[in-house]
């Protein structure tokens, strides 16, 4: 097969996926009346000002999550090419736009290392590449614990059964974890494999990052895991207020973490995330719908607006710039 036609059998099964997730919305969700009616209950006692006041923290939340996200990435250039916050945040918003386009969100890392010299870009991508392992890790082991507790407290499986899977979850953090703060060990691994060899002064970039330097990393990944947290929690809570603040954020870990496991393409990836809250949240609440607006208006704001602002950074793009 060649490269186009795995490219465009890629994209297929993508599209195929959305179709899928949008008709199960549509006759699961919208085409059922009681969930209309009772979404309709739900939001008449919502006013104006509470919405617009709800909105707009969410909003300065998104702000704060990508300040935070350029801060990590200004961390993480200073031992490369060292840039002002001011560009980090120009680099991450740019990165934004293209990442909404691509899949997994790979022209993210394009964006970004564009606003590096030329000859740190590549360079760049290795250590954009320790940042989102970071973010994997807190997404990844918060998600793990919580899908126990998920599998526990719904899903009702037999007790050996439990505590191997708590065994497993339990391996499997603690794996992620040691991983993160010994990355050198991959960067070894790496390495050893011979037709990267011509790679491997990329490679060593990772094995840069000391234990102080990845644990700084790793505060912002949380940072940014909570506040992307309470986005949710608010626009849910606005919704569904009886429901819980632990309970509804056990759900969103292991959300994020399934999500985290999906290839997706952002562009596209609006109708998956919203089926998977559906079903995840099905188990606590029969408001369908308010899930269903509550994941779609945040995946709007954290993600759309903001590849919409990264569109004025991309004329600042220097694609032939040789310095060092």
């Amino acid at each position: 097969m060649t490269p186009q036609a795995k490219k465009l059998l890629s994209y297929l099964f993508k599209l195929s996926i959305l179709v899928l997730a949008c008709l199960f919305i549509y006759r699961r969700i919208l085409k059922n009346n009681d969930n209309l009616k009772h979404f309709r209950d739900l939001t008449a006692h919502l006013t104006y000002n509470r919405v617009v006041i709800t909105l707009a923290v969410i909003i300065l939340l998104m702000i704060l999550n990508w300040v935070l996200e350029s801060l990590k990435w200004w961390h993480l250039t200073r031992i490369i090419a060292p840039v002002s916050v001011w560009r980090a945040i120009e680099a991450v918003f740019c990165g934004l736009t293209w990442a909404v386009f691509t899949p997994n969100r790979i022209g993210e890392y394009g964006g970004r290392v564009m606003f590096l010299p030329n000859r740190r870009r590549i360079h760049g991508v290795f250590a954009m590449a320790v940042g989102s392992f970071g973010q994997n890790v807190i997404t990844n082991v918060l998600g793990a614990g919580a899908a126990v507790w998920f599998l526990y407290s719904f899903i009702h499986l037999n007790n050996w059964l439990m505590v191997g899977i708590t065994i497993i979850a339990a391996a499997f953090m603690g794996l992620m974890l040691v991983c993160y703060f010994n990355i050198k060990w991959m960067v070894s691994l790496l390495n050893r494999i011979k037709f990267l060899k011509k790679y491997h002064r990329f490679f060593d970039i990772m094995g840069q990052y000391k234990t102080a330097e990845l644990l700084n990393i790793m505060w912002f990944c949380l940072a940014r895991f909570f506040v992307f947290t309470f986005q949710y929690y608010l626009i849910i809570h606005l919704l569904i207020p009886q429901m819980p603040f632990f309970q509804m954020s056990l759900i969103m870990f292991v959300f994020f973490f399934i999500q985290s496991a999906i290839p997706s393409l952002d562009f596209l990836d609006i109708g998956v995330r919203a089926m998977t809250a559906e079903r995840l949240f099905s188990y606590v609440t029969n408001q369908h719908i308010a899930v269903v607006v509550a994941v779609s208006l945040i995946y709007i704001i954290n993600l759309i607006i903001p590849a919409l602002i990264g569109t004025i950074f991309v004329f600042k793009l220097k694609f032939f710039d040789r310095t060092y």
